[in-house]
């Protein structure tokens, strides 16, 4: 027990030695948390794009609201359904129905080139046609601004995130879309949903612009529970005049991410490792000075008894602070630079743009800091090994 009392004795010798010179190497050790931080807040911007996606995405997701797609369809744009199907499906078990019928919206979706207000180069946008019931269940949804558009009228609402992000989607506006001019008469939001990436006007008047007939590309449907999903699913996959897929909106939606969050994080790893290489040089420099200028110290201290194994921690230690400091900085630079900074990407399940928010999570910033202290630990691990393998004699020459 005395050993290891002895141990932590020489360790926090040596430690607080080790940082009380560390003004002396002021210039360098600058160096250091600079590289990590830097590392840092670029791997967290990177990483936020896929998390603000992710979590758009989540949003528009319920467990009790299915989305019926074509059978075999992965996306909307794959889909399609006669208003014969739109039929079966309204009156389908599990379906949550009141006085007015069944709530369901069939839904068209079409993609429309608008400029977008940064470049002014056009944009592949999502505008839908949704059914008059489509507001029911969507809890969050919110007229902001104007009103909602009349049933039967090229009118139309855009929502938040179209509208910030796309030029001539103002309210009060006429905006030609394909062969057709609408009236922009109302923006609208839905809790920070993908739906704020659209633009929405009645099905059957989009039906009409767009030489769709009484075609529809989903069926969106209010579930009398989530547990009633089962239900439905088995009832229209046994139901012969119908050939369709069905799967909540949260599943459908997480489907729908997995590309983009995939690439981005692929994306991220590489910068990662890239940059992450240079800051352990970086680390490596500032560690062997560290050594290099205690040269003395270490060897009067080896000299008088102390191990090997406390002067390989207090390298250590002195790079994990160094990895921290850096890390806490980088995380906070990344965080007020980027966290709900508004952009819009490609959805590669749809070839459309979606709106979204830069999002750093608690959990993004911890996974930041490990890897700035990952970095440290890396580029302390040599250094340390050196200072504690520094021969006594060589050391004491220079006294």
């Amino acid at each position: 027990m005395s050993s290891v009392a002895n141990t932590f004795r020489q360790i926090s010798s040596v430690t607080w030695m080790n940082l009380q010179t560390l003004r002396e190497r002021l210039s360098s050790s600058i160096v250091s948390i600079v590289g990590i931080g830097g590392v840092v807040a670029v791997v967290l911007a990177v990483l936020s794009i896929s998390e603000g996606f992710r979590a758009a995405l989540d949003l528009s997701g319920a467990e009790d609201v299915a989305i019926v797609l074509r059978d075999g369809a992965s996306d909307e744009m794959s889909s399609g359904h006669s208003q014969d199907a739109v039929r079966v499906i309204g009156d389908a078990p599990g379906v949550a129905r009141d006085a007015e019928g069944p709530l369901i919206s069939p839904e068209l979706y079409v993609i429309i080139d608008v400029p977008m207000k940064s470049t002014g180069t056009d944009a592949n946008v999502p505008f839908r046609g949704v059914g008059p019931r489509a507001r029911e269940f969507r809890e969050d949804f919110r007229i902001v601004e104007g009103r909602n558009f009349a049933t039967g009228m090229n009118e139309l609402i855009v929502g938040s995130g179209a509208a910030r992000q796309f030029a001539g989607l103002e309210v009060g506006r006429t905006v030609k879309l394909g062969s057709t001019e609408w009236a922009v008469v109302g923006r609208f939001t839905d809790g920070g949903s993908i739906s704020e990436s659209e633009l929405w006007t009645d099905v059957t008047v989009l039906q009409g612009a767009y030489n769709r007939g009484n075609s529809v590309q989903s069926v969106r449907a209010q579930l009398e529970s989530a547990a009633a999903l089962r239900q439905l699913k088995d009832a229209l996959s046994s139901d012969p005049r119908v050939s369709v897929s069905v799967r909540s909106e949260q599943q459908f939606y997480s489907e729908q991410s997995r590309v983009l969050r995939g690439m981005v994080t692929t994306i991220g790893i590489f910068i990662a490792v890239l940059m992450g290489a240079g800051a352990i040089f970086a680390a490596l420099n500032t560690m062997y000075s560290a050594v290099a200028a205690r040269t003395r110290e270490i060897a009067t201290l080896r000299a008088l008894g102390f191990g090997a194994f406390p002067v390989i921690v207090s390298v250590l230690t002195e790079a994990l602070l160094l990895g921290l400091v850096g890390g806490i900085i980088g995380g906070s630079v990344a965080y007020l630079g980027f966290n709900g900074y508004q952009a819009s990407t490609l959805n590669w399940a749809s070839f459309s743009q979606v709106t979204f928010a830069f999002t750093i999570t608690p959990k993004l910033l911890v996974t930041g800091i490990a890897y700035a202290l990952l970095l440290a630990l890396i580029g302390g691990l040599l250094p340390g090994i050196r200072a504690a393998r520094l021969p006594v004699t060589a050391g004491l020459r220079e006294l």
